[in-house]
Formats: structure tokens, sequence, C-alpha cells
């Protein structure tokens, strides 16, 4: 690589040996314009770019979250309504997104390819220096808000994409709490504001102070650049400067969060939030201890109350969390410890409790936490904590989105705030021993005293059920429109209704094909034509079946134990749910509960359980249905951790009552906040759940029907708890047999680490050599619509193609990514305002379609019915079908990291999909015509004709449409 030294446009300010990423790291700065710049250097394949500017919003009518998703919406080199739409459509990215926080926004990229990642650059850039938002007002009206008015008779409406995604986003409760408790500890600086909007306040924002806005911010002076990778950083960086930088002199711009003084003495603040009107009153309402814990430049405060808030608060068993249930105040304690900000936030949350509990809730805590000051914290928590911390650093697995861009991310939690520091957190092995040192002196405690106990920078914020206040505000917002109608004159409303005509027109009126030639993009040969190869190898560990995968995991085994339950009844799969929230958070022979979580985390990663339900696609009426108990540790860790498998599988106290009811309603309000959260894909399992075996499995031990059973389990648990502690304990027996069990096991080096230690754990399982008889799963078709009290639908259609006589081809991969980024998002999103839109289409036949946040319903669902004849007419030109079949390349290529390469091969091996039939899949995507995408216009209307839906949403709205239901149900 070049020396970084020989740059003219760049002063090379600081090199660092990153030991603990096995990197090296560069800060720069641009000399004409004092751009920030941050380098990481290793051989990950998996390139990453960001650049982010500070944007401190001043008020909360979202202008920081409106710019963010304008500026994507074309730029001068790049004219095209939508260069992230085309980018997502046809380009082989690993990530391609933009994200607004409190205090800044983010663009980042990523990419394995060379010439991509230089393409994804390009068009980045040139969106956030030099978008379109200054030539078009209609990217403002379509992304932020506007006017509607179809007709003189018609009221007036709000629109738009950030309007609804907000509306959305101040339909949960949590999310409404989580920002009211920032805005309350920072009333006199910028976190005191709404950076993604108010849906009360984002009207207020005029066209012209959101271009000051971007015009103010969107300057090199205040931003920051980062690449991290396999890559030649010098050549990069002379781009960088020659297209973009050097076009700008140094501006002073004061953009700095400053420090919130501390409080004189605690705040407190009560509000409302929305409920249905089958909803209780009565324990629903949330009550949050808030502190500001120092500022984010402190390195070991920042690891440390994450440490603090595992063994305080999240830990099964930790005092607080213990104290508060014990006490009856809520039945769901939360901690929160927000790191990403300047001066860091650590909660203590009840929910489920009551807004009468308030002192006690107060009293609790302090009790708490000045016994721990007085008698000490367990230092066992707190190691284990910090071992579970290290390993997560060490393991740097974050799923689908790439480490280099999380490692990125990270960098903006100090450089930010000091330009000097880029690299402060994302190195933390030093910090880690550090703080296992300190849980032998009395340091955490007196974080505790210092910062929990005698610190007035202080917040209360309670957030209390109001029914029927979202009609309230809908009648009041309508009232102010009407009001707002009758002061135009006719000339005005014929205006606005020109308006909004012109602005349907502009959405419909696609880019020129020269626009769209600008936009980069690879060609077919470019890409790759052999699929990666499944890493399955079959074989035997002390008898048991087993499926190896051969992969590099830096040390780490993950061996999950698999247990078949096909022979578990349909009525007591809810139970086979329940009893994944049990196993190890019970206690058992030799360990309390809090104690075995603390032997977990100190001996392994983490064990885990899980329900695998895979459907098969060489008979889509057969499938495979595992329990999963999932593990990862050390090799010399192998003997412990199987020892705490056995200690869960074969003694855990199943009568405990207390213990059973506290995970209940836990339970209870964990699967409430991920149906409010992943309602698209709550409602498509649902709606699939009428025909399909799988999706119904999936619903009965994971969606809406787990929910209700637990739900009815914990407001009827004295009549009910003989009963569910027998099913428990009679389920036990039925799943965790000998003869049931199967290993998947990822790792390098063999099998041989678990011959011995796993003898012991399978002499302690009960044998039953029994064969296997599979029960019946039943599906029957309800086409339901959830009432709640959120804003926003989630409107899923669902049906099966191979019940039909259709069979699954590759090119169906290529429609998921035309509808996604096409038909659905101009129709649903661009010009319905839906936050989001999105189909699947298996291989097994299980089709749905999903929208999420979406302001309409009986419009979604025509779009839906619309796409066969949307088909029919379906035309492309080669360019257009190379972009299509790069974007459907780029999905199917996600770099994996290792235990999702082995993940990959179990679910392929299962379902009986083999290397010969995913390069047939991939051929036939390489292949793709437009004539293909015609053909499949017959077999989606096949899926569409079994009229299965599912929506859940606004009782108002659902109800106003009550004929598109069989049944409408209260969903709390």
């Amino acid at each position: 690589m070049r020396d970084l030294n020989t740059l003219e446009a760049y002063e090379l300010l600081e090199k660092k040996e990153l030991q603990d990423l096995n990197s090296v790291g560069y800060r720069l700065r641009h000399k004409k314009t004092g751009a920030k710049i941050a380098l990481i250097r290793n051989d990950d394949e998996n390139k990453v770019f960001y650049i982010g500017f500070r944007t401190p919003p001043k008020d909360s009518t979202g202008v920081a979250h409106i710019v963010e998703h304008t500026v994507l919406c074309g730029s001068d080199k790049f004219p095209v309504k939508d260069p992230f739409v085309e980018l997502a459509k046809g380009s082989l990215n690993t990530f391609l997104n933009a994200m607004t926080y409190p205090d800044k926004t983010v663009y980042p990229v990523a990419s394995c390819n060379d010439k991509d990642f230089a393409n994804l650059m390009d068009v980045y850039l040139d969106a956030v220096f030099h978008p379109n938002i200054y030539k078009y007002e209609e990217i403002f009206k379509q992304e932020g808000w506007h006017y509607e008015l179809e007709s003189e008779d018609a009221p007036i409406t709000y629109n738009g994409v950030v309007y609804n995604e907000m509306k959305g986003a101040f339909s949960s409760p949590e999310s409404v709490l989580e920002r009211s408790i920032l805005n309350s500890l920072f009333p006199d600086n910028t976190y005191g504001n709404e950076s993604g909007g108010d849906p009360v306040d984002i009207p207020n924002l005029t066209y012209q102070d959101y271009l000051d806005f971007h015009s103010k911010y969107y300057h090199p002076s205040n931003s920051y650049i980062y690449l991290y990778g396999d890559m030649d950083f010098a050549e990069k960086l002379e781009w960088i400067d020659k297209e973009y930088l050097s076009a700008y002199d140094a501006i002073t711009l004061d953009s700095a969060v400053k420090e919130q003084a501390a409080f004189e003495k605690p705040k407190e603040i009560s509000f409302p939030y929305p409920i249905a009107s089958s909803e209780s009153l009565t324990d629903n309402t949330y009550l949050s201890y808030n502190t500001v814990v120092g500022n984010v430049l402190d390195k070991e405060l920042y690891l440390a109350f994450e440490v603090l808030e595992y063994a305080l608060l999240n830990a099964p068993g930790a005092p607080l969390k213990k104290a508060l249930i014990n006490a009856g105040i809520g039945k769901d304690i939360m901690g929160s410890y927000d790191n990403g900000i300047y001066q860091p936030i650590f909660s203590i949350i009840a929910k489920n409790a009551n807004e009468e509990q308030k002192e006690e809730f107060l009293s609790v805590i302090r009790n708490v936490l000045e016994d721990c000051v007085k008698n000490g914290i367990s230092k066992k928590s707190l190691l284990a904590g910090i071992n579970s911390m290290e390993f997560k650093f060490r393991e740097a697995d974050f799923g689908a989105y790439p480490k280099g861009l999380m490692y990125g991310l990270q960098c903006l939690d100090s450089w930010l705030y000091d330009e000097k520091e880029p690299f402060m957190h994302i190195e933390a092995i030093e910090t880690y021993a550090f703080l296992k040192e300190q849980t032998q002196g009395r340091y955490f405690e007196e974080l505790v005293q210092k910062y929990l106990l005698d610190n007035t920078h202080v917040s209360v914020v309670i957030t209390k059920p109001q029914k029927g206040l979202n009609a309230e505000n809908e009648k009041a917002l309508e009232e102010k429109l009407a009001a707002y109608k009758a002061t135009l004159s006719k000339e005005e409303i014929d205006s606005l209704i020109a308006d909004t005509r012109h602005l349907k027109e502009y959405q419909e009126e696609p880019s020129p094909k020269e626009d769209l030639e600008k936009i980069p993009l690879l060609k077919r040969e470019d890409l790759k034509k052999e699929i990666v190869k499944l890493t399955n190898e079959e074989c035997e560990v002390a008898g048991v079946p087993a499926l190896y995968h051969d992969v590099f995991t830096s040390g780490i085994h993950y061996v999950d134990f698999m247990f078949d339950i096909k022979h578990i009844r349909q009525e007591d799969l809810p139970y086979v749910g329940l009893l994944k929230a049990v196993l190890g958070y019970v206690d058992t022979e030799h360990y309390g509960y809090a104690d075995l979580s603390n032997e977990i985390d100190l001996q392994t990663g983490g064990i885990s359980n899980n329900i695998l339900g895979t459907a098969d696609v060489e008979n889509i009426e057969e499938y495979s249905l595992k329990f999963e108990v999932r593990t990862k540790f050390l090799e010399d860790k192998t003997g412990a951790a199987l020892r705490l498998v056995k200690e869960i599988l074969c003694s855990s106290d199943l009568d405990d009552e207390k213990r059973l009811y506290e995970i209940i309603a836990q339970s209870k309000s964990r699967l409430q906040m991920a149906i409010g959260g992943m309602g698209h894909y709550m409602a498509g399992m649902r709606a699939m759940s009428y025909f399909s075996k799988t999706a119904k499995i999936s619903d009965l031990t994971g969606g809406i029907e787990l929910y209700k059973m637990v739900a009815d389990l914990e407001e009827h648990f004295e009549e009910k708890k003989e009963e569910l502690k027998a099913t428990l304990k009679r389920l036990v027996k039925e799943i965790f047999v000998r003869e049931r069990l199967m290993l998947n096991i990822t790792c390098a080096g063999g099998t041989t680490f678990l011959e011995k230690e796993l003898q012991e754990l399978l002499e302690s399982l009960p044998s039953d050599k029994t064969p296997v008889k599979p029960q019946e799963i039943l599906c029957e078709k309800k086409n339901e619509g959830f009432l709640d009290a959120s804003k926003v639908q989630y409107v899923s259609r669902a049906g099966n193609f191979v019940k039909k006589g259709y069979s699954y081809t590759g090119t169906l991969r290529i429609l998921k990514v035309i509808m996604g980024y096409d038909y659905l998002w101009i129709n649903i999103r661009v010009k319905g305002g839906a936050y989001g839109c999105m189909s699947g289409f298996g291989k097994n036949g299980d089709t749905y379609f999903a929208s999420y946040r979406d302001p309409k319903l009986r419009a979604t669902n025509e779009i839906y019915e619309k796409i066969p004849e949307y088909l029919k007419e379906f035309d492309a030109d080669e360019r257009d079908m190379t972009k299509y079949i790069i974007g459907t390349i780029s999905e199917m290529d996600t770099p994996l990291t290792p235990i999702l390469k082995g993940r990959r091969s179990l679910i392929s091996y299962l379902g009986h999909i083999t290397d010969e039939e995913l390069q047939k899949e991939r051929d036939a995507v390489l292949s793709g015509t437009a004539e293909d995408i015609r053909a499949l216009a017959p077999l989606v209307q096949a899926v569409l004709e079994e009229q299965d839906l599912c929506v859940i949403g606004n009782e108002e709205a659902l109800r106003a449409e009550k004929e598109m239901f069989m049944e409408l149900k209260d969903l709390y």
C-alpha cells in the first residue's frame, strides 16, 4: 500500500496498531476543508465506506431525518429519482442504507466487489453534496410531508414517508418512552428535540428551513469519512479529494453537542400513550428511573455500565429486577444503557406497572442500590457480565451487518465528540482486563454510589395508558385540517388539488432512460457463476448422528443439540414455545436460576433455545421440526458447557410457581413488543399459517398464537398452574430423548473434542426407541384483522403456488427484487406513503406480500391484487434485467459469519436442498429474462386467488373496513 504521508491533499495525523482487530488504524485530515478521515486496514474483503455529518436538530420537525431520506432521491451526477433504489436492485452491495441518530446522520455502503464499491461511494458522495432537493420540491413533499386533497369535497390530510414512519414509531409505547427519556434529561441541548420528527411537529417544517439545514451541515468541514477493509486507501482518498472535497473551502461551523448541565434536583414527567379499547388500564403503565452517566469519552465508564446493566438488571435474578418483581411493581423489568450519545443514559424501567406505584418503585430502587453499595455487588455476576461481553467482542458476529460497518459506527461514539479519538472504543480487551481487576475492589460499588444514588441529573418518566387517545388525536387533527381548509379560497383549494395530482404524476413519471444509464452498473459477466458450496458432512459423535461444518471460527465451537419434536401434538406446541423461554431460566439441581445464568456466561458464549421448523422442498406436506439447545464455547470449556446443558435438560425445576409466573409475564411483555416492532413479519406469518404447516408451527411457537396463550396463562395463572406444570414436565420427557437427538457442529478441526463429554450427557437422557409418529398439523383460513392502538397498518396477503401446480424457480428471487424496489416500492411506499414493503417466495411455495407502517389498508390490498396485471405487461431491456439480476445475486451472496455458514448448510440439509438445486436456482437467476418474469403472472395469480389476508393495525381503520375480514379480533 502506498505511504499515506505522500498524499498532498491530506495530513496523516496518526497511525495506530489495532491489535484487538488485527488491523491498522489511520487518522487523517483533509487539508483544504478540514474533513475528518478514519481508515481501518486489514484483509477483510467486505469493504465499508461511510460519510457522516454532525446534525444537531433545533426542533422536533424531523428535519435531519427528512434530509437523510431526500438526499438519496437524485443528484447532479446521478439525476434519477431514486438512486438508492437503483443501487439496491442493481449492485452487489452487502450493506446499503442511511441512518439518522439524535446528533448525527450517517450514509454507509459495503461491498466485496472493488468496482461496485467504487460505484457506491460515488453515488453516495454525490447524493450528500449535490442532491436534487434544491431543484425539486416534490422530493421534500414525497419523503417529508405534504397536504393531500383529492377533490373539492374531500378532506385535507397529511401524507409523506417520514411522517407515516414516525406515526408508526410513535405508536409504540417503548419507543415513545425511549425518546421521552432522552428529551427529559437534556432540555437545553440537541437531545431535547426529536431528530426523527414528532408527527405533530413535522408539518411545521418549511421547504426553506429544510434546505437551510442541508446547506449548513452537509459540508466537508462538518464531515466524518470512514473506510475499512482490504483496498488501496491512497487511491480512494485521492479520488474523494479530486471528485468532491477539493471543490470546497473550509468553513467555521459550530455543530458540537453542548454538554447539558446537571439538574439541581431530579425531574419528573408524565404523559399518556394510546391503548386499544379492549386493553386494560390496570398494570399497563411504564415507570422509569433515568440517570446521566458521565460522558462517552471515559473509556472505562463506557463499558463499566454495560456490566452494571447486566449485573443489576438484565441477568435472570439480578437484584433490581428481582426486588421490583417481588414487590409486584411491573411484570417485566428492563435495563437500558445508551452510550451512543455524548452523555450516556442508564435507565431502570418497569413495564406493566401502575402509576400509584411510583414512590414504591423509587424506594425499592434506592434500597437495593444502597444494599449493593454497602454489602457489595456479586463478583460472580460482574465477572459473568464482563466475560459475556468479551466473548461477543472477540466473536465479532453481527449477523447480516458487516463487522467493518459496526466498528465504524462505534468509532463515532468517540470521534463525533473528540476528533482525535476515532479508535477509542473499538479496542476493548485492555478495558475488559481492567474491569475484571476492578471486581476485586469497590470500583463498581463506587460507580453505583456516584451515578445512581448521589446523582441529581435524573428524570423519572411515567408513561400511562389512555383509551381513545388515538381517536381523540385524529379528531383534533381532522378539525385542525378542516379549519385550515375553511380558510382557503376556491383558487387555493383548486391549487391544492392540482398540487396533489401533480405530485402523483411526478411519482408515476419514470426517470429518463439517459439518466438511469448514468447509474454505474456491473455486467452479468462480473458476477460469480458458481454457488458457495454447502458444508454438510454427515458423521456420528458418541453414536449420535451429527452434521459437521468444517469452518474457521476463531477457536469458537458452535454446537446445537437438536431434538426431533414432530411427535408433539399441535395443541402442545404453544407450550413448547413457552418451554423455550423457561429452560435455562429456572432453578436446577445444582444452581439457583441467577447462579445458573452467571455460570453460563462465565463458561460459555451463551446457551439458548430455539424451535426450528424447516419445509421439505421435495414434498410440501413434509417438514422437519426440532427443539434446539444452541451453545457456543471455547474448546477448553467443552466439559463445562455440556455439564450446563445436562443441568438444564435433566434437572430444571418446573414446580416453582412464582418463577413460572414471572417468566410468563415477561414473555407476554416481550412478545407484545415483538408484535409491535415486527408487525409485517407477524402478519405475514399469520396469513401463511392459514395454509402452511411450517408457518402454523412458527405462529404457535413464536407468533400471535403463542402470545394469546401466554396472555391467557398470565391472566388465569392460579386456575391453570397445575395443568401448566404437568404439561411442561410431560413435554420435557417427550422431547429430550437420546434417540431423538441430532447434533449440528460448526468449527474447525473435527468433532473429537465432543466424544468424551457427550457420553456423560447422553447417559443422563432417557431412552425411547419407539419410532416417532408425526402429529397432524391442521391449518384453517381465518382472514383476521387484529385491532391495536397503533396509527398505521401492517397488511399481508399470502398463498401457496405449489399447491396450485406451479414449481419453484430461481426467477422468483428476481421477482422479489422487482417487487421490493419497483412495483410495491413505487405504489405502496412512494405513492402510498408506507415506510416499507416486502415479499417472499418459499421453495415450498409459501408466498407473502406485506407492508410496514402503512397509512393505507384497502388501497394496499388492491395494489397486491394488481400484481399479476403488472407482471403480464412487464418489460425490461437488457440493462434493466441485468440490474435486477445483480440485485438478486447481491442478496444471495451476502457474506456469512462462521455460524451463519453452518446454519445455511443445516437448513438446506433439513429441507433436502442440494448443491445441485442451489446451482440450478443461481443459473435461473443469471439467465433471467423479462419473458421469465412475465411467465410468473399466473403463479402469482394463483397465490392471490387464495384470498388469504391478515392485517394488524389501528382499530378504527380496521373496523371501517370490517367487510374485508372473516374476523376482527383484539390483539392485546
